[in-house]
């Protein structure tokens, strides 16, 4: 089996040296410490959303008490283990102007050196230079090309490529098309999301021209997943026929477990749309709780046969990427 090793140069630190060219998504209530702790634990960058981390009124930010835990438990791991560091991890900042804990949880990202700062809904100056200050990376996640020009033009770092089959408010065009335009212009990280569940999509992904995948759906079907057990069986037994896209539930296009919107009395195939002047994060979340058990998935949920450990998960996707790597190394060999 051929090792995988490629020139990083052209990548910030915070991106060298991974196990796998792979990042585990933040997805809202699912990705919390154990989950992030365990990715970064498996060598692949973990991340959750800051909205995550809600506390009850006249409680020390949950935020802050979840930043602790993580750089202690990688900081303890990374001195038992100095030949298997952790990967670095990141936190999403839901930047809509409904998020109105985003001040706060930026001056907390900031005074605890948040290694990846991953933005949303949203390219700001402002949050680019709070994540400069303590020297943080931003990554911000786009639909199409126009978005991801104004996301570098206003100082984001690197561009997360949300394509059709990506879980969440995922994007409609193809991923051959969106990383080829971007690649024209831009040669800095970039990363692509949509159905990237196997270590042969992350493979493609590289051949298509992103330095990393970006992975969530697989890892909902986890141990370490902050997700009910009904929607990670829901996972294991769905397939990309499974996925519904639609604006209701949020305002704005994402993927969902059709089984979960037939389970709350609604005909998935005749769903109605929703204006995007109904997003509001003030709840942490634009989907309202009465809509609570509607779960977003991505397409690339085929691949996964059973809930198992993080470890497992990326051990499986690591040993396709290579296996597959090393047969088309030996294909193209002269």
């Amino acid at each position: 089996m051929v090792a995988w090793n490629r020139d990083e140069s052209h990548l910030p630190a915070a991106l060298r040296g991974l196990r796998l060219p792979l990042v585990g998504s933040p997805m809202f209530i699912v990705s919390g410490p154990e989950l992030v702790i365990a990715q970064c634990k498996a060598g692949i960058i973990g991340s959750f959303p800051a909205l995550n981390a809600r506390e009850a009124e006249g409680e020390p930010p949950l935020l802050e008490i979840w930043l602790q835990q993580i750089n202690d438990e990688l900081d303890r791991h990374n001195q038992e283990n100095p030949d298997r560091p952790a990967a670095p991890f990141a936190v999403n900042q839901i930047v809509h102007r409904s998020n109105v804990r985003l001040e706060r949880d930026l001056e907390i990202c900031n005074r605890y050196k948040v290694p990846i700062w991953i933005t949303s809904l949203g390219a700001r100056v402002e949050v680019n230079e709070a994540a400069h200050d303590c020297g943080g990376i931003v990554l911000h996640d786009i639909i199409n090309n126009t978005f991801a020009k104004k996301a570098i033009d206003k100082g984001a770092d690197g561009l997360i490529a949300v394509a059709a089959g990506a879980g969440g408010h995922a994007g409609p065009q193809s991923p051959f098309a969106l990383i080829r335009e971007i690649r024209e212009w831009f040669d800095g990280p970039l990363l692509l999301s949509g159905a990237i569940a196997t270590g042969e999509a992350l493979l493609a992904a590289c051949a298509l021209g992103a330095d990393f995948g970006y992975a969530g759906s697989p890892f909902i079907a986890t141990t370490e997943a902050n997700a009910q057990a009904e929607y990670k069986e829901m996972i294991v037994t769905s397939g990309a026929e499974d996925i519904v896209t639609s604006s209701l539930f949020t305002g704005v296009s994402g993927n969902y477990l059709k089984p979960s919107i037939t389970a709350a009395g609604m005909d998935a195939e005749n769903l109605p749309s929703a204006d995007a002047s109904s997003m509001n994060f003030g709840s942490g979340s634009s989907k309202p709780k009465a809509w609570k058990e509607i779960w977003g998935s991505g397409q690339g949920i085929g691949a996964i046969d059973k809930v198992m450990d993080t470890a497992e998960l990326v051990d499986g996707i690591e040993r396709a990427f290579l296996e597959v790597g090393a047969r088309l190394a030996n294909e193209f060999s002269t």
